[in-house]
């Protein structure tokens, strides 16, 4: 397990410059959720810029990155964007993944992704997942973005679900947490074939779940901790509050 800090100048530093990777992961620790978000927003104009597919996720955090990614690097036309999962709602639903994006990054940029192949939550759950499943192919990932639930699920796969067993790319899945709608989620296996995988989370209230995916042996129990990159690098970009309970 490789663990760095990043200072704001986007390089690593602090007394843990010494790297072992043990655990599949590197570690970039930085001070609260804006730098965080900064440091996503920073990977995601790279990927922009270099083109390729994209991969999005929900949530707070990514919220922030989107919209400084879209300032950092306002052209995408070398870019396809996917998404690891979504709730099937309607694409102008509050709750959906997609809106979200397009609200805080898709709707902000000078120049338009190549193409955007968002889950059509709207179809249920079944025809969502068929759907996606022949739109993503054998699609890899350029770069997969990820969050972290407090009780360690990733995408919308939960602790100890079926799903967690199963090979298709895409699944169809019901909901661990609020909200309690029906989900379209990527498997382990469609995640672990990304090129690079980032995770990011901040706040108190996902040190435990931080800990247990990132610095312990993996475990249905906490879905997270089943997501590496097979061919690649995964990285957990996180807040000192977020890191508490990771050993230094």
């Amino acid at each position: 397990m490789a663990v760095a800090e990043e200072g704001g100048n986007g390089t690593f530093e602090g007394a843990r410059r010494g790297r072992s990777v043990t655990a599949g992961i590197e570690l970039v620790i930085v001070e609260d959720p804006s730098d965080v978000a900064a440091a996503v927003a920073d990977r995601l104009a790279q990927a922009a810029r270099a083109g390729g597919h994209v991969a999005l996720t929900g949530g707070t955090t990514p919220e922030l990155a989107y919209e400084e990614a879209a300032q950092r690097e306002p052209d995408w036309s070398k870019t396809e964007i996917w998404w690891s999962d979504e709730r099937c709602v309607p694409p102008d639903d509050d709750l959906s993944n997609y809106a979200l994006a397009k609200r805080t990054l898709l709707d902000r940029l000078e120049r338009d992704p190549r193409a955007v192949h968002r889950i059509k939550g709207e179809l249920g759950k079944e025809g969502a997942a068929d759907d996606y499943e022949r739109e993503l192919g054998d699609t890899v990932f350029d770069l997969e973005l990820l969050g972290l639930g407090r009780d360690g699920h990733v995408a919308s796969l939960f602790p100890n679900a079926p799903t967690l067993r199963e090979r298709r790319r895409v699944l169809p899945a019901e909901a661990g947490l609020e909200p309690f709608v029906d989900r379209v989620t990527l498997s382990i296996p469609a995640l672990n074939s990304a090129k690079a995988i980032v995770f990011a989370v901040s706040g108190a209230d996902k040190a435990e779940a931080v800990r247990r995916a990132f610095a312990s042996e993996p475990s249905p129990d906490i879905p997270a901790s089943l997501v590496r990159s097979r061919s690649g690098r995964t990285t957990a970009i996180l807040d000192r509050a977020a890191a508490a309970k990771l050993r230094a």
